[in-house]
């Protein structure tokens, strides 16, 4: 259980919130605080007050994929497939075993045409695949990705929450825009000025929200 207490850290007031394993969205509108609680579960930042524990250990203590909103902020490589190679590097996993997952990875995330591509030259999106397949190759306990979709086509979108829906990873904590992705989520958290106003399963979370920007669309259709 990833559980935050008595937590202080810019906008963000959280006496208590625990988090069970499975998929849990992040919602609320800009300036929320949604970008800066992924940041204290991931380990980037550390709360001013207060703990954050992921099944009684800090972040920084956990095995942790991080994908920022903005992915050219985490690549670091000049070649796509160094980049997805390095978290297993950086493990000191043995070089034929690490080749075979890059491949593994790169060809479920359908990126092989961009194997040898310089990592400056890819789009947006691209760049998103190559982060999450470096974040993935680490085998992490907790997945955390920041609007990562607001780069994705609808079709590319769906596909990689397939992927990671049969990941096996314990944790996945993604921040969205897109209230569909939310929705089929098994835990939703709904920030509004840095403090938590909903908590629980999407129905649940939602049946608050329905004359709001985010509600789903399509329960609004099929009311």
């Amino acid at each position: 259980m990833i559980c935050l207490e008595n937590l202080h850290h810019r906008i963000l007031e959280i006496p208590d919130l625990c988090l069970e394993e499975g998929t849990t969205a992040v919602i609320g509108p800009n300036g929320a605080g949604k970008s800066t609680l992924l940041r204290l579960c991931a380990g980037v930042e550390e709360a001013a007050q207060g703990s954050v524990l992921i099944d009684g250990t800090i972040p920084r203590s956990t095995n942790i994929g991080w994908v920022d909103e903005n992915p050219e902020r985490t690549l670091l490589f000049e070649r796509v497939s160094d980049e997805i190679a390095s978290t297993l590097r950086f493990q000191g996993i043995p070089c034929p075993e690490t080749e075979n997952q890059v491949r593994t990875i790169i060809e479920k995330l359908g990126i092989s045409a961009l194997l040898t591509s310089p990592s400056w030259h890819l789009s947006a999106g691209e760049k998103v695949l190559v982060a999450l397949g470096a974040a993935l190759a680490g085998k992490p306990r907790v997945l955390i990705l920041d609007e990562v979709d607001s780069h994705l086509d609808p079709m590319t979108e769906s596909r990689i929450h397939g992927i990671l829906r049969e990941s096996g990873i314990p944790y996945l904590l993604l921040c969205t825009q897109h209230m569909e992705a939310a929705a089929a989520a098994d835990w939703v958290v709904y920030l509004e000025g840095g403090r938590v106003l909903r908590c629980g399963f999407p129905q649940e979370v939602f049946s608050h929200l329905k004359n709001t920007c985010f509600y789903p669309q399509s329960w609004r259709e099929s009311r």
